[in-house]
């Protein structure tokens, strides 16, 4: 990670203590030194420098406007004779938050915004702003938003799926509904945020729907499906991914199960669980497995009870190699995705209409995809290719299929 020297001087410092622009000039003056850092960098040269390393000279600056939550900023983006500086970190960060604009602007010409909302965007966008103010801004930021939504898809072994539920005002009236997402993991081991669909509800017709979507933009080879614990979405993944494997997120179980079991024997079950969910192998699992059934069957009969029904679904991942194992039986990679939405979902907390709802979510999502897919592997596949061919041969266990559930 590169490292920058920023020079603050006391007048932005007063600045900051004493009124609202004073955080916005701060971070206008920090973005503008970082990109002065980084034209040394691009062109191997300090200003006027004489050095054998250069190699190109700046040619003064261009006004690039930004606009931020804490105001509206004007960097002095360097210019170069020859090539250009990349400032795609400004871009990704841009989208996120025209989106989030967009969104309060909208609030506000309709006349559903708080005190709150009305202060914050007569902040970001000035005292007065109109509907075509608002669809001026959406030309640019939609069709980037639907662009990435509907791109091609194409193999992901493992798919990890969850939803959020959000309010979005209808006809007058404010109706819920939920937001579901799907990351996938690509042969590479790179993670991907591969779509999101808006639905009235996590019911079963739902979860299909948004598999169909994905299955028409090119999602194939879907190995392992990890989601919560929902009668509606096993039985989708069971029809839509015929022959693919169900993983119940262990966090999730856990709770459900120590919801069940009384507080004095709460903290005790928590580590037997969790021994037993990092057993090496499913053999030791089962062991495990029965000495919590025989340690705490009578002290918590109704915890045991739901252990038993939902053990397999959450071993599932146990056929797996044990070096991808950890980061396949969970659902913390789609709760932190969930967290990042909800930051920026609880300054909104009513969307105007679905599709400002799509648009903001989206953008978020986008931007974070973008930022996953220049990170480091998620998970090393070399391991899961050789489980695959042996599997194959007959000489590795497969993954148990999911199967439909009774109504």
């Amino acid at each position: 990670m590169a490292r920058y020297q920023i020079t603050i001087s006391d007048e932005q410092l007063h600045g900051l203590l004493q009124g609202d622009r004073g955080l916005a000039d701060l971070l206008e003056a920090v973005l503008n030194q970082v990109l002065q850092a980084q034209a040394t960098e691009y062109v191997k040269a300090e200003p006027y420098e004489r050095t054998e390393e250069r190699v190109g000279y700046r040619n003064g600056t261009r006004e690039r406007p930004i606009t931020t939550r804490v105001g509206r900023l004007t960097l002095e983006v360097p210019q170069f004779r020859q090539g250009k500086l990349p400032v795609d970190m400004f871009e990704r960060y841009q989208r996120s938050e025209q989106a989030l604009i967009v969104t309060l602007m909208e609030m506000a010409v309709n006349g559903v915004s708080t005190r709150k909302i009305k202060n914050i965007t007569r902040e970001l966008c000035g005292a007065e702003f109109s509907k075509s103010t608002v669809s001026d801004l959406l030309k640019g930021l939609d069709p980037v938003v639907h662009e990435w939504i509907d791109r091609p898809i194409g193999t992901y072994p493992f798919l990890i799926v969850d939803a959020i539920v959000i309010k979005i005002r209808k006809g007058g009236r404010v109706r819920t509904h939920s937001m579901l997402m799907a990351t996938g993991v690509n042969p590479e081991g790179i993670r991907e945020i591969l779509g999101l669909w808006l639905a009235d509800s996590e019911k079963e017709t739902s979860w299909r729907d948004f598999f169909k979507w994905l299955k028409g933009r090119g999602l194939a080879g879907v190995d392992l499906v990890v989601s919560d614990d929902h009668g509606g979405l096993v039985n989708a993944v069971a029809v839509e991914f015929q022959g693919a494997s169900w993983q119940r997120c262990q966090t999730h179980f856990t709770k459900n199960i120590l919801d069940a079991c009384p507080k004095a024997v709460q903290h005790e079950l928590h580590s037997r669980l969790r021994l037993m969910f990092e057993a090496p192998d499913m053999d030791t699992a089962r062991v495990l497995l029965d000495g919590i059934i025989d340690d705490f069957g009578a002290k918590a009969p109704g915890a045991i009870s739901r252990l038993e029904a939902g053990f397999e679904d959450a071993m599932a991942v146990m056929a797996l190699p044990e070096c991808i194992r950890k980061r396949l039986r969970t659902t913390n990679c789609a709760e932190r995705l969930n967290e990042e939405v909800r930051r920026r979902e609880r300054v909104i907390r009513i969307f105007p209409n679905d599709e400002s709802a799509i648009r903001l979510i989206g953008a978020v999502l986008m931007e974070i995809d973008e930022t996953w897919s220049t990170g480091r592997r998620y998970l090393n596949m070399e391991e899961y290719w050789r489980w695959k061919q042996a599997c194959e041969s007959g000489e590795a266990q497969p993954l148990p299929i999911a199967a439909q559930r009774a109504a």
